[in-house]
């Protein structure tokens, strides 16, 4: 049985709120715990909804959204937040992503494409929109442009045998049974392995560690 995505929202405009909340509850495989419309509401709320994945507004009035993260996370450190912004500004992406957020997305992106950035990021992804990705690498040219280091070098053994599973096309059940461990120690593993190797996708992890 396919587990449930289980999804909180935080945004300041009633309309919008709803309007996710809507699609969001409809789709299979998903499910909406609360809809929150500043920060005070939802620190007091979301810690007692334990939802797998925020949806999180940066622009929120009062305390910004990404100050709710950096208080939020440290309560339920399991769950992942996904911001959701109109605004394309480098500060704010890396401050979100420092707060502790796992993705940035812009809210004009259609139903479909938020609802797939939701499972990946509850799958271990990092999902950006495609314009603040560009931001994001332009930010990082300078340092991409630095002598290559092999990327097994920065993998411990185990985070290398994961990354080989991914490579094989095994889900996470199947690398989770191999290894002996939880699919919750193997997202853990995978999100380590994508933060070591600057990806956002297990596509972009398995092309850059098979790379030459």
């Amino acid at each position: 049985m396919t587990k449930v995505i289980k999804v909180s929202i935080v945004d300041d405009e009633a309309d919008l709120r709803e309007n996710i909340a809507g699609y969001v509850g409809a789709a299979k495989g998903f499910r909406c715990l609360g809809l929150h419309s500043n920060a005070r509401e939802a620190l007091a709320n979301i810690p007692k909804e334990k939802p797998d994945v925020v949806l999180m507004d940066i622009n929120l009035g009062g305390m910004s959204g990404i100050d709710c993260v950096r208080l939020l996370k440290p309560q339920i450190p399991e769950t992942q937040v996904v911001m959701l912004t109109v605004f394309e500004d480098t500060d704010k992406i890396f401050s979100a992503l420092a707060a502790g957020a796992s993705g940035y997305l812009l809210k004009r992106m259609p139903p479909a494409k938020l609802l797939e950035a939701i499972r990946d990021v509850h799958e271990g992804g990092s999902p950006m929109s495609a314009p603040i990705a560009r931001k994001v690498v332009q930010s990082l040219q300078p340092a991409l442009t630095a002598p290559a280091v092999p990327a097994t070098l920065a993998l411990s053994p185990r985070e290398r045998d994961v990354l080989d599973g991914l490579a094989e096309g095994q889900a996470y059940k199947q690398i989770a049974d191999k290894l002996g461990v939880s699919i919750h120690t193997v997202r853990n593993y995978i999100r380590r392995i994508y933060e070591k190797l600057h990806v956002c996708s297990r596509t972009e992890a398995v092309a850059k560690y098979l790379r030459p």
